[in-house]
C-alpha cells in the first residue's frame, strides 16, 4: 500500500435552490455565503461539474477525480476501478426543503446510456429533521396505467394519485430509478445517490417565475422510465442499536449502515475492495488511522477512507450518529468470492 494516502477531507459546495431554507446555516453551522435559499449542501461530489475539493493534508486543493487518476484501485478499489474509471460514483448531499420540489423520476442506467446521459440514479433518503406533518411523495397510491397518469398529468391533479409518506427524524426513503417521488417542505435530509444528476420533472406544482413563466416539463422523456408498479411499503426499516453496525441498505449501487456512537469504535474495512464514506449526519466525531493521521468531522461533512487503508479509529464527540456508505459487488458476496 501506498502511505501517502490518507483519510481525505472536503470543503463544502452550497448550492442555490428556489424551494431551499436556512437549515444548512442554522442546524449545521456551514457559512452559506449569504445564499438566500441554500438548498443542497454537495458534502462528497465527483460530478464532472461539481466536483469536491480536498481540504486536509499534502492533496489539499485537488479535485476528487484527479486523485483517482492518480491512485486509481489504491483509492477507490479494484472492482470499482473497472466499473466507473476516473469518476467518483457516490454523490452525498444533504438538501434542505422550504417548499415542494417538483415530481420527478430518474432513469435507470440502461435507459440514460441509450439516451447519451452519464448514467441513471437511484438514490436514498435519512431523515434529519422534520417538522410536524411534514410529508414527502415515495411511488403511487393506487394501481395505475399510462392512460390514468396520463390524464391526470392533462389535468394537473397527478398528486391525486401519489403516495404521500409522513415523515419523522431517522425515517429512511429508498428511491430506486423509476420510482417517481418528491420531497416536501419543513425536510432536512441526507441523501446517497448515484452519481448523476439525470432527472426528469413530472410536475412542479404549476410555479411560475417572475416572468410568468413555469420551468421545463420532461413528460415525454419520463415515460419510459417510470415504475407503474404499487408496492406494500416505500419506508425501509432497520435497525438502530447503538454501537453497532446497522445496515440500511445493500445493493449494486450503494451499501449504506448507520453507525449510532456514544463510545469509540475500531472499524476493519480490509475485507472491503472498496472506499468508505462515512457521513456525520448528526453529532460530530474524532478519527485516527495506524499511519497516525487524524481530523475532525462535524455533522454534514463526509469523510473518505481510500480503499488501501484497512482500519480507521473513530471516537465520537458526546454522541454521533454516521452513515458509513461503500460499494461491494452484489455477485461476488454471495458467491463467496469476496
Amino acid at each position: 500500500m501506498s502511505q501517502s494516502l490518507y483519510p481525505l477531507e472536503f470543503k463544502p459546495i452550497l448550492k442555490e435552490k428556489i424551494w431551499g431554507g436556512q437549515r444548512i446555516k442554522n442546524s449545521f453551522g456551514f457559512d452559506t455565503g449569504g445564499l438566500k435559499n441554500c438548498g443542497e449542501l454537495w458534502s462528497l461530489s465527483g460530478y464532472e461539474t461539481e466536483q469536491s475539493i480536498i481540504s486536509n493534508g499534502f492533496l489539499e486543493g485537488n479535485e476528487l477525480n484527479e486523485l483517482i487518476e492518480i491512485y486509481m484501485d489504491e483509492l477507490v478499489g479494484g472492482n470499482i476501478y473497472q466499473r466507473f474509471g476516473n469518476t467518483f460514483p457516490i454523490l452525498v448531499k444533504i438538501l434542505d426543503a422550504e417548499d415542494w420540489l417538483s415530481i420527478q423520476v430518474h432513469p435507470d442506467d440502461e435507459l440514460a446510456i441509450k439516451r447519451g446521459m452519464e448514467g441513471g440514479k437511484t438514490e436514498m433518503w435519512y431523515i434529519l429533521e422534520a417538522e410536524k406533518n411534514a410529508q414527502l411523495i415515495a411511488g403511487f397510491s393506487q394501481k395505475v396505467n399510462e392512460n390514468v397518469y396520463l390524464r391526470k398529468i392533462e389535468e394537473k391533479k397527478l398528486p391525486e394519485i401519489m403516495n404521500f409518506e409522513n415523515v419523522e427524524k431517522e425515517d429512511v426513503f429508498y428511491m430506486p430509478s423509476g420510482r417517481v417521488h418528491a420531497l416536501g417542505p419543513g425536510i432536512l435530509l441526507a441523501e446517497i445517490q448515484q452519481t448523476s444528476d439525470t432527472t426528469y420533472r413530472i410536475y412542479d406544482w404549476d410555479r411560475v417565475d417572475d416572468k410568468g413563466k413555469g420551468r421545463d416539463l420532461h413528460l415525454r422523456e419520463a415515460m419510459e422510465a417510470i415504475d407503474f408498479e404499487l408496492y406494500d411499503n416505500y419506508k425501509t426499516e432497520y435497525p438502530k442499536n447503538a454501537n453497532e453496525t446497522n445496515e440500511i441498505i445493500n445493493n449494486d449501487f450503494f451499501t449504506t449502515n448507520l453507525l449510532d456512537l456514544d463510545q469509540g469504535i475500531q472499524k476493519d474495512y480490509g475485507q472491503l475492495d472498496s472506499f468508505v464514506i462515512l457521513l456525520a449526519v448528526e453529532g460530530s466525531f474524532n478519527y485516527t488511522d495506524k499511519f497516525g493521521n487524524y481530523g475532525f468531522i462535524k455533522a454534514g461533512e463526509s469523510l473518505l477512507i481510500p480503499a488501501a487503508q484497512d482500519n480507521i479509529n473513530i471516537l465520537p464527540d458526546g454522541k454521533c450518529k454516521i452513515l458509513e456508505v461503500y460499494i461491494i459487488d452484489i455477485e461476488e458476496m454471495e458467491t463467496g468470492n469476496m
